[in-house]
């Protein structure tokens, strides 16, 4: 079933309407900041709807995919060879194609965060100050090499063939898991994911952090959405960002309080309603024959990467 857009991702919607058709050059950054959070929520609003489509990953059995990331990171943690990181980025990017998703939304995300984690973070690396080997491209030359700490620096500072090696693979790793990370959860609603983790026996405490941070996040970004918008109709003239900054810090205490709160009720709501700490699954559908054979041709391909 398709739930309807929350309210407060249209309230958020107005405020960005209400700054724009103001003629405003500069936005306040507290506008900007909810804004922002209103784009993010929406999009991960959306790609949950979008989840219920009818791709080939879309109406696989949740407890083969998951099944199937789990054995995928694994074979990508083990591998330490170009080629099989070459033709496992080319693997995912085909499933995510037959997949009907919007392929651009999701390698920004893999691009921008694989760049991030992957190359830049390991970039030092590739320098033969950190990973020793032939100099492929020389950066700096000293007149005598030096001794600085426990560290050696030669005389000639560059990028090795090897340490140029572990950059690319850790940065294919990166991006591999990412890339099918965000397929299984762009092709799977939230809630079969719980059950298929249920299934493989992830403990209830894991589950149930994960559910509620799910569930109220959008609660308590509409509480704020909320606060801003009432503050916001009180005042005829601009705030300015000294006054906003005031502000923010006190309704983050607010929110620290209301937080609190919050759960302390849904604790009491849920006990009051039978639960006893524990997920129960009351039912699911059995696997398949189309199930088994998208199964077994993926855990196939698992397998014949390990000897790529």
């Amino acid at each position: 079933m398709r739930s309807e857009i929350p309210s407060f991702l249209l309230s958020a919607s107005l405020v960005d309407q209400s700054v724009r058709g103001g003629g405003r050059a500069d936005m306040p950054y507290i506008e900007k900041g909810i804004r922002g959070l209103a784009e993010f929520l929406n999009e991960g609003y959306s790609q949950w709807e979008r989840s219920e489509g009818n791709g080939f990953l879309h109406s696989l059995d949740p407890r083969i995919k998951i099944a199937f990331w789990l054995s995928l990171i694994i074979v990508i943690s083990l591998k330490s060879s170009l080629m099989s990181g070459a033709v496992t980025f080319i693997f995912i990017f085909l499933l995510a194609a037959f997949g009907r998703i919007n392929i651009i939304s999701m390698y920004k995300k893999v691009l921008l965060l694989g760049i991030f984690f992957g190359f830049f973070l390991s970039a030092p690396s590739a320098l033969n100050v950190i990973v020793p080997g032939k100099v492929i491209l020389p950066l700096i030359t000293f007149s005598v090499p030096y001794d600085l700490w426990i560290y050696h620096i030669p005389q000639v500072v560059g990028i090795t063939d090897e340490g140029a090696s572990r950059v690319a693979m850790l940065t294919l790793r990166v991006m591999n898991s990412l890339s099918i990370s965000f397929l299984v959860l762009y092709t799977t609603p939230f809630a079969e994911i719980i059950k298929a983790l249920k299934i493989f026996r992830v403990p209830d405490m894991f589950l149930l952090i994960i559910t509620m941070t799910y569930k109220y996040i959008y609660t308590l970004a509409r509480i704020v959405s909320g606060m801003y918008l009432a503050k916001k109709a009180r005042l005829a003239a601009v705030t300015s960002n000294s006054e906003a900054r005031e502000w923010i810090a006190g309704r983050v205490a607010f929110i620290f309080k209301r937080t609190g709160a919050e759960c302390d009720e849904v604790l009491k709501a849920m006990t009051a309603r039978g639960f006893s700490g524990e997920i129960r699954l009351y039912h699911y559908r059995a696997l398949r024959a189309g199930d088994l054979i998208k199964g077994v041709c993926l855990f196939a391909a698992c397998i014949g990467f390990l000897f790529i």
